[in-house]
């Protein structure tokens, strides 16, 4: 696997990513996502992107289950996340530094 700098970060991101937005929940259930993410990780992806409005947020759920039953270790794999159409109440949606946070 291919590495490349976040911008001026330095954190080392993989080429390569694997997003769950139109597969996990709907598509893809819980054990499915959990091989899936296994060989991604195995290849050398460390890279996974999701966002609170994927399956309403389904999708984060099940990537967090996977994360968490695999065990593998926190400084060796990034998560990104995008946030704005969280839910209908105005604190569950925008870009306010509460629902940044919150999501």
């Amino acid at each position: 696997m291919q590495y490349r700098r976040l911008g001026k970060s330095g954190l080392k991101v993989s080429e390569l990513s694997l997003g769950s937005w139109v597969t996990f929940h709907n598509q893809v259930d819980y054990e499915k996502a959990k091989y899936l993410m296994s060989v991604a990780y195995e290849a050398g992806v460390n890279f996974f992107d999701n966002a609170e409005a994927y399956a309403s947020g389904q999708a984060e759920v099940i990537m967090g289950r996977v994360l968490r039953d695999t065990n593998w270790g926190r400084d060796t794999y990034i998560v990104s996340s995008k946030v704005f159409w969280g839910g209908q109440r105005a604190t569950q949606r925008g870009l306010s530094r509460k629902h940044v946070r919150d999501a």
